[in-house]
């Protein structure tokens, strides 16, 4: 028979925890509710316990799931707040939930509200509901919520929950902004190159066949690319998206993505907004967590799957083990090396004043000005640094295409004298 582990609050309000065995999560609800428990928390055992190491073939089925069940931030960002205001106001889950699936216009999003109220009705908590949705809701989310429940604070977790997405939401927003206008330019210059490789480069061939004119090296390997992109356009395009795929299955793996995160933070200013952006979520997410009352082990665990950098996840985990082994939070951060000198002198102020919570809030919002100034000088470099990318490349390709003839003229000049 399956067992399940749970967590519920008894009678006298006691927190209570164990395994029950029963048929099925149904059943083991009914047992656990005619006792007179308050539900908290129940999961297959197998699931609660077990430690996978997940195989490619999972990352792959998990990203191509997350896809298909994504939901926009700004989706969530409003939910969130909704949930929260209506929980304050006094209505109770079951209620708020029916009431918000009623308002959605988010078809994706109002299914998942839909099965949501499902399991709610059930007798779920709604962490646990909200767990069978991990393209929807991440695991900070869930961890949060269930916080939450816990501790009795709901309400006001969802309100920090709220800001700390709306905080994301607008980070996020900036950091992508600043990369429309390069994205655009350089769509455009490759645009601008295949029409140079597919029409125009044919039509000096032609002239130069004419002339049976001995052409430069560079000339010949420019009209075999442009043959070749010619004849074989279909290929080129599935070994272009071939060539993509490619780097998207090694991002999922654990080296190749270790790889591509180095390199990352490595680039000029592309790096140091992302190291920036990265200590002001990892300061934000231990914060707001230390403030909900989770342990900081467990805190940290939560970072380390928020944090969308393998190089950092990596000292996170270092960070952990080092306080496992009795080590202060400040003086783990650093034996990690991965943190800026800035955090971890701050963190150890924390340590030292007991506002460790406070320190790490003061922390993200030093990161976030970090990161205004680096997209406003982003901004202000992106211009000229795209502008003499383009002239590069084409400019390279017109050169290249007229090497003939300068070779011609240099050639009549040797010849008249």
């Amino acid at each position: 028979m399956p067992s399940f582990s749970y967590i519920v609050k008894d009678k006298n309000g006691t927190q209570q925890d164990g395994i029950i065995q029963a048929a099925s999560l149904d059943a083991a609800l009914n047992k656990l509710r005619e006792k007179g428990n308050t539900i908290i928390s129940v999961k297959d055992y197998k699931d609660a316990s077990a430690v996978e190491q997940e195989s490619l073939l999972d990352k792959i089925g998990l990203l191509i799931f997350k896809i298909r069940t994504h939901v926009p931030l700004k989706v969530i960002v409003f939910f969130t707040r909704q949930l929260a205001t209506m929980f304050s106001a006094g209505l109770n889950i079951e209620k708020t939930i029916s009431q918000l699936l009623i308002e959605e216009s988010n078809k994706k999003f109002k299914k998942v509200l839909g099965q949501l109220n499902a399991d709610i009705k059930k007798g779920l908590s709604l962490s646990d509901a909200m767990e069978r949705h991990p393209g929807v809701f991440s695991p900070l989310y869930i961890a949060l919520v269930k916080s939450g429940e816990v501790s009795g604070t709901l309400h006001r977790v969802l309100e920090e929950l709220a800001n700390y997405l709306e905080f994301i939401q607008d980070t996020r927003r900036k950091v992508i902004s600043a990369m429309y206008y390069p994205a655009f330019v350089l769509l455009i210059t490759f645009l601008i190159v295949a029409g140079l490789i597919i029409y125009v480069v044919p039509i000096f061939q032609e002239v130069y066949a004419r002339f049976k004119a001995d052409l430069p090296l560079p000339t010949q390997i420019l009209i075999h690319i442009s043959d070749t992109v010619r004849s074989n356009f279909i290929v080129s395009a599935l070994i272009v998206a071939a060539f993509v795929g490619l780097i998207v299955v090694i991002n999922l793996t654990y080296t190749g993505r270790l790889i591509f995160d180095r390199v990352r933070l490595k680039v000029p200013i592309i790096g140091q907004l992302q190291m920036n952006s990265l200590m002001s979520k990892f300061s934000r997410t231990f914060g707001m967590l230390m403030g909900a009352g989770v342990p900081v082990i467990d805190a940290m665990k939560l970072v380390s799957r928020v944090v969308d950098n393998y190089v950092i996840k990596i000292g996170v985990k270092n960070t952990i083990r080092y306080i496992k082994d009795g080590y202060s939070i400040s003086a783990s951060m650093k034996k990690s090396a991965v943190y800026p000198p800035t955090l971890v002198s701050l963190a150890s102020t924390g340590e030292e004043t007991g506002e460790i919570e406070n320190m790490f809030a003061k922390a993200a919002i030093f990161y976030d000005k970090q990161v205004d100034a680096v997209v406003s000088r982003l901004t202000s470099l992106i211009e000229p640094m795209l502008i003499v990318i383009i002239a590069t490349v084409i400019g390279t390709i017109i050169i290249v295409l007229y090497l003939p003839v300068f070779y011609l003229g240099m050639v009549m000049k040797r010849g008249l004298k």
